[in-house]
């Protein structure tokens, strides 16, 4: 039986934007070439990947659906038509990614993801950290900006429903906070950052990878994503493991790879942030897990996915 998969990624499907859309551009192309090689790779899984007229063809032979800039969304919604099922990629900034997720219940077509609901929570931070707290999860405080937490080492503050780390500053002195519009603060919290990759469904979790995050701040503040080491965290595997089937049960809705930021202090682990998509570290997993993950992730539409230990793997470095 042939399962057709339509993939669509926002910013190189023909939602790209000059600013903060195309600043993501690098990572979206490699996330993107890593799951049409992975998808194309199982038996009976043939691929359409939505591509933007003004970009070249990816480095993964497939079949192209070209859109145009303009009102790329009618242009996916016609497309998905003739598929099964729809595996979305796209930032939370804006409700993007739940409405593109939202697009597949709309077509009568399998969505390769988490469920709406669940991706309009974990698109804010606000709303996150308040789901995962009520349920106990260890989870980085998050406050409005006109009150801001007590913070001996100063704040973190970031747009709401941003994405990665667009518009993510840190603050020593509040006085120089400026503009706030959109966004929330937390305490900044000292220690290793970290993220973890895991499949959900039904409010379980297996943990796929621990991975270190790469993350520089500049002069001014600035947070910026500089990559991952994928499965770089084994040792602490068994410890961490836990956390993620806390984050899956309070966000049952949550289905497929996941993402969750967080990071590891003296006193534990801290969760920051839960991406309900594929993230950079799904690039290197493949290579980590010696398994294709998307294997994985397929296997939870019928039963249980059998991932090799998170405690065993190598090290795999990922760079933006």
């Amino acid at each position: 039986m042939t399962t057709r998969v339509f993939v669509c990624e926002y910013v190189t499907g023909g939602g790209l934007e000059d600013g903060p859309m195309a600043a993501l551009l690098p990572e979206a192309e490699m996330m993107v070439a890593a799951l049409v090689q992975d998808l194309t790779a199982v038996e009976g899984v043939q691929v359409t990947l939505a591509r933007d007229r003004r970009l070249p063809p990816p480095g993964v032979p497939v079949p192209l659906h070209r859109v145009s800039a303009d009102d790329p969304w009618w242009q996916w919604e016609r497309a998905l038509a003739g598929h099964d099922a729809l595996w979305p990629l796209a930032p939370e900034t804006g409700g993007l990614l739940e409405r593109l997720s939202r697009m597949a219940a709309d077509a009568g077509v399998r969505l390769l993801g988490s469920a709406p609901d669940a991706v309009a929570v974990a698109a804010s931070k606000s709303a996150t950290a308040a789901a995962l707290a009520a349920v106990g999860v260890p989870v980085v405080p998050t406050f409005p900006p006109d009150a801001p937490p007590p913070a001996g080492h100063g704040w973190v503050l970031k747009p709401d429903d941003g994405a990665g780390a667009e518009g993510v500053r840190r603050i020593t002195i509040w006085s120089d906070v400026g503009d706030t519009a959109g966004m929330v603060v937390q305490s900044y919290v000292p220690g290793v950052p970290a993220s973890l990759s895991v499949l959900c469904r039904d409010g379980r979790a297996w943990l796929l990878s621990a991975n270190a995050q790469r993350i520089e701040i500049d002069a001014g503040g600035a947070f910026a994503y500089r990559g991952s080491d994928v499965g770089a965290l084994a040792g602490r595997a068994a410890e961490l493991r836990p956390l993620a089937e806390a984050v899956a049960a309070a966000l049952p809705g949550l289905w497929g790879y996941v993402g969750i930021d967080l990071v590891l202090t003296d006193a534990g682990p801290v969760v920051v942030e839960v991406n309900p998509r594929l993230t950079t570290s799904y690039v290197g997993l493949r290579r980590a897990l010696r398994v294709n993950p998307v294997a994985l992730v397929l296997a939870l539409l019928t039963g249980e996915p059998h991932p090799p230990d998170a405690g065993a793997l190598p090290t795999v470095e990922v760079r933006v």
